[in-house]
């Protein structure tokens, strides 16, 4: 059986390259050497600034890993492993639970922390305001994946963490009880499996996390590729369609995937009540089957099956939209670190030492069941369940810039950036004031005047 890198059909995924430290007989660096020019590609792991002191904090959003325990690996254990080769540096981690929110309005501050996961509401043209430059992107491309993820004019401002493959996580044992024995593939047969949960278990078929907002944004990451089949979509066609959110013949694209979540919403196929969801207390409950389904990235699944004591029971499947038979998944960058650009030279030397280990050295992706940032990593066998599905990975903006972000921005929809627009669905859904299609028209009457203001080219 082949594994997931083995399906990967876009070349920037499927090619592997192994590096190495050093070459044979390479000569040691000057572990001291100066730290007012460092750059990122440089470092040697190992050999350079290991007589750094340092003192570090970095802001992250997995509050999860905050504090060690018997079980799997957290961050004070990737510290005891980094200090074995540096010292030196000391590292805190502080973690923030809306992340989003709460991060982006600490950044105008220049005393937030020294290293922290780039929010991803900020503006790509707001990067230089806050975070060092890393490298270019042809400097990192054949090194790193997702790369461009957090760049801006061909700069590199973040290092994603990891890589998460999109999808649906669930609880299988529920799922065989309900009596599902093949997997959805289409909206309709998701919305009929939820229903034989409901009927015939006493789990809940479907749980929305309402009440913390941010993983209800997940939603907006199936609509590009996904949804499409195409992995130009967010850059290249999206900016310029007139009506994208409108609803498709043959069931894809944006609308077929809010349709999805107005569906489960409205026939009740969710917790009793929304406003009191806990993401916290998700996890377990998934875990032990009180809880069938969810709508989160892969990364969510190291952390669900941590959470009580069936892992085994956890599992990933593809989003169910198909286009012409075939399910579609994206590999996407988690959040990426970004090193504060108002603190010392040593302080960003070990900054950018102590990222590159988290990267190349620490097997935090592998940990976390996710895929690797260095090409050529491991991948875990928790992404072994996408063997038939096509796993995509949008195509950079390249000469369309940043028009996606910039249409995005300037319409009250604010895909992945802000959650806003998915509780507009919920509550709709629930309590009855607007149907679907009335709020995709007002969507699309946002985007295209987005558009219009900014001298877009529209096509039908």
């Amino acid at each position: 059986m082949k594994t997931l890198s083995e399906k990967i059909t876009i070349s920037a995924l499927a090619m592997s390259v192994l590096f190495t430290s050093c070459g044979t007989g390479a000569e040691k660096k000057d572990s001291s050497k100066d730290t007012s020019s460092v750059k990122y590609t440089d470092i040697e792991l190992g050999k350079d600034f290991t007589d750094l002191n340092a003192k570090l904090t970095v802001v992250t959003n997995r509050t999860d890993l905050i504090q060690d325990t018997p079980d799997g690996k957290e961050f004070p254990d990737y510290i005891a492993e980094f200090n074995k080769m540096y010292p030196n540096i000391s590292v805190t981690f502080e973690g923030i639970t809306d992340y989003d929110t709460d991060m982006s309005s600490r950044l105008p501050s220049t005393s937030w922390g020294d290293i922290c996961c780039i929010p991803s509401a900020l503006s790509n043209m707001d990067y230089d305001k806050y975070f060092v430059p890393l490298a270019s992107y042809e400097e990192l491309k054949d090194t790193y994946e997702f790369i461009d993820q957090c760049m801006y004019d061909g700069t590199v401002y973040g290092i994603p963490t990891s890589g998460n493959a999109i999808g649906v996580i669930y609880n299988k044992r529920i799922w065989e009880e309900a009596g599902v024995t093949e997997l959805p593939k289409t909206p309709d047969e998701f919305i009929a499996d939820l229903h034989l949960i409901k009927d015939n278990t006493d789990s809940v078929p479907f749980y929305t996390n309402y009440h913390d907002i941010w993983p209800v944004g997940t939603w907006d990451t199936y609509v590009f590729s996904i949804a499409t089949g195409n992995p130009e979509y967010r850059h290249y066609v999206l900016p310029h369609e007139r009506a994208p959110f409108s609803k498709r013949a043959d069931g894809t694209g944006p609308y077929e995937v809010y349709n999805i979540l107005y569906r489960v919403v409205n026939e009740k196929l969710i917790e009793d009540d929304p406003a009191n969801t806990s993401w916290e207390l998700s996890k377990g409950a998934l875990n032990r089957g009180e809880i069938a389904t969810m709508v989160l990235g892969s990364w969510a699944i190291s952390q669900i099956q941590d959470a009580d004591s069936n892992p085994e029971d956890v599992a990933y499947m593809p989003f169910p939209i198909s286009v012409n038979g075939v399910q579609y998944s994206v590999a996407t960058g988690d959040y990426s670190y970004g090193i504060n650009n108002k603190i010392s030279d040593d302080k960003k030397a070990a900054a950018m030492v102590f990222i590159k280990y988290m990267i190349e050295n620490s097997g935090y992706a592998y940990d976390q069941g996710s895929i690797p940032t260095q090409k050529g990593g491991e991948y875990p066998d928790t992404l072994n369940s996408f063997q038939e599905t096509v796993l995509l990975k949008d195509v950079p903006p390249g000469d369309e810039g940043e028009l996606f972000s910039l249409i995005n921005n300037a319409s009250d929809v604010k895909l992945e950036a802000d959650s806003t627009h998915v509780i507009r669905v919920i509550d709709a859904a629930v309590n009855g004031n607007e149907t679907l299609d009335e709020i995709m028209e007002d969507w699309n009457k946002s985007w295209n005047k987005a558009q219009t203001d900014n001298n877009v080219t529209i096509y039908d």
